[in-house]
């Protein structure tokens, strides 16, 4: 893996196709958070002991994210991928680690907030939302809270002013498709190796 750094404060990250390859494994796993895989990792433990115990973030567990991944595992998901990557390159591995843990702090069911409560475009407001229940829940810093308004780039228009934050939005994206898809890959797995009833 190698950085190609420009003039901007962010540079090109560019991973080998086995780093590739095992982050997707990672991603994919859907189990590794639920068996609690990240608490073996001392140094991460160390940036974020106190939000994962908060009830605060506990109750994340309730709302589902994105398939059967719920706001809580999702988190965990974005915050130990961007705690490694930010730790390998040397970029702020606390703060990620603790902004992204954060970053969907909305406490709602996105899937049915709409219509709830009249309110649309979850995926350009809730940011703010989470930032907002951070401010409250947790002791969040100034760069923090912009990891976690600015980790919807590109979606929302202002990107994110650190490498730290790019690993958020990197990671934030790469775990949502494959929560997301896991479903679907499921079903076609299913319909390809299932046995034909017998009549």
């Amino acid at each position: 893996m190698d950085i190609k750094e420009s003039d901007e404060s962010v540079g090109q990250i560019r991973l080998s196709r086995q780093e590739r390859e095992a982050a997707r494994r990672w991603a994919e796993d859907n189990n590794w958070a639920a068996r609690g895989e990240y608490k073996k990792d001392s140094g991460y433990m160390d940036c974020v002991k106190d939000i994962l115990e908060d009830p605060v973030f506990q109750s994340m567990d309730n709302y589902f994210q994105h398939g059967n991944t719920t706001c809580k595992e999702h988190c965990i998901r974005v915050s130990y991928m961007s705690y490694r990557m930010c730790r390998r390159y040397g970029w702020d591995y606390r703060q990620a680690a603790r902004a992204a843990l954060l970053h969907d702090l909305f406490l709602y069911d996105w899937h049915t907030h709409a219509k709830e409560t009249g309110e649309y475009f979850h995926g350009f407001t809730h940011p703010r939302t989470a930032m907002r229940n951070a401010e409250i829940y947790f002791q969040v810093t100034e760069m923090e809270k912009n990891m976690i308004l600015r980790h919807m780039w590109p979606l929302t228009p202002v990107p994110p002013v650190t490498k730290a934050g790019y690993a958020i939005t990197c990671a934030d994206k790469l775990c949502s498709t494959l929560e997301t898809t896991a479903r679907f890959k499921r079903w076609l797995m299913m319909c390809f190796f299932a046995q034909p009833a017998r009549r």
